[in-house]
């Protein structure tokens, strides 16, 4: 597989510890990205014994990238939440284990021509699959004032969401089109708090990637399809980036309820289909942050299927 400088993987050696993988088992990498995870995955497998790795991604670049010639590995271009349809396509009744890495690939980043950062100009997309759906340009000129004032404070968490808000729908009435993410800044940045402008900034526009590309959704949908095709005993690895992904793993790895409602029997035992493993999540070592500063923030949470 190919060199691990398209992404860094985070938390890898306690990933696999946490999958416990075996070299017969059939596992699924949900988020393909670089391939750091999937490409140590799959040398731990051996498909004279069935053992198999399913890997999705919904951007194009990341599947042109993947494998084409490894009996232990297949590549499937789709977004993460038809993991039920695809493992039926492929005729697989159940796995050993499921991985999601929830965080947004280096080259997504780094890539001026996809919008996904405020620190380089360009096209404001931020489409994890371009040949779908609407970009974040258009969804700044057809989303009302309430709507975008709720999603910068609920996915942003910003206090300024109102006054962000405001600012855009008067600029567009004004003509503007947010087609770049210079015009965006422009708008945004006076209601910026200057001491805090990475980071707010950070905020923005990560409140317009989940909306654009419906994460909060397809994450659910992810979290109910992975438990539907793991055999019992198998495990469930998450890795979140943020506080709203982080809160929905944990309540449904606990109660498999995503908002965290708890269901119990006659004697008041707790019916949930996981048990998560340990009672924090994992977090990277100062050295890991050393070397890969953008896992600062990535937590580890895992389950076994009941």
């Amino acid at each position: 597989m190919e060199s691990q400088v398209y992404h860094i993987p985070a938390l890898l050696p306690e990933t696999l510890a946490a999958l416990d993988v075996r070299p017969g088992g059939i596992y699924v990498d949900a988020t393909y990205g670089g391939g750091g995870h999937s490409r140590a995955i799959a040398e731990l497998l051996d498909p004279g014994k069935g053992g198999h790795l399913y890997s999705f991604d919904q951007d194009l670049d990341a599947v042109e990238r993947a494998p084409k010639d490894d009996s232990r590995f297949t590549m499937v271009y789709s977004n993460f939440r038809f993991i039920t349809n695809f493992m039926r396509y492929y005729d697989v009744e159940s796995v050993d284990g499921v991985l999601a890495d929830l965080g947004v690939s280096f080259h997504h980043f780094d890539s001026p021509e996809r919008g996904f950062s405020f620190r380089a100009d360009g096209p404001l997309d931020m489409r994890m699959n371009r040949s779908a759906g609407r970009p974040a340009s258009a969804l700044l000129c057809e989303s009302d004032e309430e709507k975008l004032a709720d999603l910068f404070k609920i996915y942003g968490e910003l206090p300024q969401a109102r006054r962000l808000a405001r600012a855009i729908a008067k600029a567009r009435a004004a003509g503007e089109d947010f087609a770049t993410v210079s015009a965006l800044l422009t708008v945004v940045k006076p209601f910026i708090d200057p001491r805090k402008e990475k980071k707010e900034l950070a905020q923005v526009f990560q409140a317009l990637r989940i909306e654009v590309n419906d994460e909060m959704g397809a994450l659910k949908e992810l979290l109910t399809g992975a438990l539907r095709v793991l055999r019992p005993g198998g495990r469930l690895a998450v890795i979140t980036y943020h506080s709203l992904e982080d809160r929905m793993v944990k309540n449904f790895f606990k109660t498999g309820d995503f908002a965290g409602k708890v269901d119990k029997d006659f004697y008041g035992r707790v019916n949930a289909p996981l048990k998560p493993l340990g009672n924090r999540p994992v977090t990277p070592s100062d050295e890991e942050i050393d070397r890969n500063p953008r896992s600062r923030s990535a937590k580890l949470r895992v389950a076994v299927k009941l």
